[in-house]
């Protein structure tokens, strides 16, 4: 199968031991303020009295600011025993350099300065390009990027943008780690070979109508890739071009999509490399992926091949982004779309809505800015609302490369790298979280979409600044996995709980059902999910014969079940010769 492109006071009274240390140090030389100051943060020597007896620092504050001219008074200890002695308001520089200067002439105390604010840290990037990158930071339909980067920017995370390759682009580079080229076809590669380790983008444009199949199009070269990897990872704060969603991660880009697409063979031994998996004939990967992002696509269900390969990617710990397809039609008639253990992503437009391009569906687990550069009503082909699209790096050439340049595209594509940069954001704020946590996260911390969405949007528009602060301030899945291993016998049955609390009402009728059981013949096995009322769904019953190992999410509709309480992972083995164990399993809400 061949696949497409898917284009954020009381005084205190008490006595004290804590001390200054270096008690023999002069007083520390500090800046004499420049902005107007309340407070002041005066350390005392370990010998001087003021140092363990509030009330002589107390006196000592009052006596200083008389001198100075200016009320003092003690106002507290702080942690480090420092006393805080409030100017009684806000004080000019140059009157409270004056009570500074009366502290500093003591030659029992160790050191004096001013109580100075501390501001966020997520400044308005000086992209030259950021004010037009609307989905990042918008109120009504952006995905509140900048309230995230106060935590984390992505730092320690690569993730792997399986497309058409990278073409040099001086905003991303910095964040560039080796790849590889997967596509095997010399002809397809326009490379003269097949694979290498040179990742490069050489053009996937066609030249005559019919080149690609019966009702393909000429077209120019689409640098789709290098448009995806400026979405996630652009070097940000270079005064240059546009932001990159984490933009402290590095991209690793991964070529399958040449001349007329690219064939499923190559993107699966893709997904495996990426992830860290072995692919005979090619190196190991020397930085593997906590995060895929594949805006890319065609028609169909989900093949084994394709699901094989990602439920072994998850397995290793890399999280799977994927575009739910641009056809403005059920999602589960799209791959890799309709595979499992995926995050699914439909589009939005600038208004909140469901782009009108976007796929749909129950199996969308969420939705991502993908913009519109022209409206639905618009003539196809043409662009009317540039604004209103994702602006991204890119390249100028219409066949091979040219000129660095940037460019406002619309798509599925566009939206996918979007949660793309959001899980690797998630992940180097909290490395422990698994796959399954970070979609968990990433769908209950969505907000309700400002628009509409027909079909079915998944959880709604994903929140950037939201999400990274639940993984930051609390375990996202507290109670909803369970690690521990338990042994299957032959013929025998075995029950592996998990203890959910702190959830409101009816689990959902998207029940995610992480699955990771290790067993050598897994058509002895019937696997089941017990609810905490008793009620049984049926997750696996004796099938796929021979095959070794579960490794799946199944998804089930629970709504009609509490969701707090006990929940069990059941697996009965029905014949002899082969055992095994229930490895790990999860329930994502």
């Amino acid at each position: 199968m061949s696949v497409t492109l898917l284009a954020g006071s009381a005084t205190a009274t008490a006595s004290v031991a804590a001390a200054v240390e270096n008690p023999g140090a002069a007083p520390a030389a500090t800046a004499a303020p420049t902005a107007p100051v309340e407070n002041l943060i005066v350390g005392y020597k370990a010998s001087a009295t003021e140092a363990s007896s509030n009330t002589a620092a107390a006196d000592d504050a009052n006596a200083k600011g008389k001198k100075a001219g200016k009320k003092a008074k003690f106002d507290r200890r702080l942690g480090t025993g420092a006393a805080l002695v409030n100017l009684g308001g806000a004080t000019a520089p140059a009157d409270a350099a004056n009570v500074m200067a009366q502290f500093r002439a003591d030659p029992d105390v160790a050191y004096v300065e001013p109580d100075t604010r501390a501001y966020a840290m997520a400044v308005t990037p000086n992209d030259t390009e950021y004010a037009k990158q609307w989905d990042l930071f918008e109120p009504t339909a952006g995905m509140n990027v900048p309230g995230a980067w106060d935590k984390t920017t992505g730092s320690g995370v690569t993730v792997a943008v399986i497309d058409t390759g990278y073409v040099a682009h001086s905003d991303v580079a910095p964040n560039i780690v080796s790849g590889y080229d997967f596509i095997s076809t010399s002809s397809e590669a326009r490379d003269g070979n097949g694979r290498d380790s040179n990742p490069a983008d050489e053009g996937d444009w066609n030249a005559t109508d019919g080149e690609c199949g019966v009702g393909s199009k000429a077209s120019t070269s689409s640098w789709h890739g290098t448009h995806v990897a400026g979405t996630i990872a652009a070097a940000t704060n270079n005064s240059k071009g546009v932001a990159g969603i984490a933009y402290g991660a590095k991209i690793q880009p991964v070529r399958v999509l040449g001349k007329c697409g690219g064939a499923t063979s190559d993107i699966v031994d893709a997904i495996t490399w990426a992830s860290g998996g072995s692919v005979a004939g090619v190196p190991a990967n020397a930085t593997p992926a906590k995060v895929i992002n594949m805006s890319l696509g065609g028609p169909g269900a989900c093949g084994t091949s394709y699901q094989n390969a990602i439920n072994a990617a998850v397995a290793r710990g890399t999280t799977v982004v994927v575009a739910a397809g641009n056809s403005n039609a059920n999602a589960s008639g799209y791959s890799p779309a309709s595979c499992n253990n995926v995050i699914n992503v439909a589009s939005t437009n600038r208004a909140g809505e469901r782009s009108y391009y976007s796929n749909y569906g129950s199996i969308i687990d969420i939705a991502a800015p993908g913009g519109e550069t022209r409206r639905a009503t618009d003539t196809p082909g043409t662009v009317t609302t540039p604004e209103n699209a994702i602006l991204s790096t890119l390249n100028a050439g219409t066949t091979t490369p040219g000129a660095e340049s940037y460019k406002p595209y619309q798509g599925t594509s566009m939206a996918a790298p979007h949660i793309a940069g959001l899980a690797a954001l998630l992940k180097s704020a909290n490395t422990s979280l698994t796959p399954a946590q970070i979609e968990s996260a990433i769908k209950t911390n969505a907000r309700p979409l400002p628009g509409t969405c027909t079909g079915g949007c998944g959880a709604g528009l994903a929140d950037a600044a939201a999400t990274v602060a639940a993984v930051t301030s609390t375990p996202p899945t507290s109670g909803r996995e369970n690690t521990t291993d338990y042994a299957i016998a032959d013929n025998s049955t075995v029950e592996s709980p998990i203890t959910v609390t702190g959830v409101t009402g009816n689990a959902p009728a998207t029940l995610k059902v992480g699955v990771n059981i290790v067993h050598s013949y897994i058509g002895d096995l019937k696997v089941d999910l017990v609810a905490p009322d008793g009620s049984v769904y049926t997750l696996h019953n004796r099938s796929g014969g021979s095959t070794a190992n579960i490794n799946q999410v199944y998804t089930v509709n629970a709504s009609s079940e509490v969701a707090n309480g006990t929940w069990k992972l059941r697996v009965n083995d029905n014949a002899g010769g082969d055992t095994g164990k229930i490895d790990s399993w999860n329930l994502t809400f």
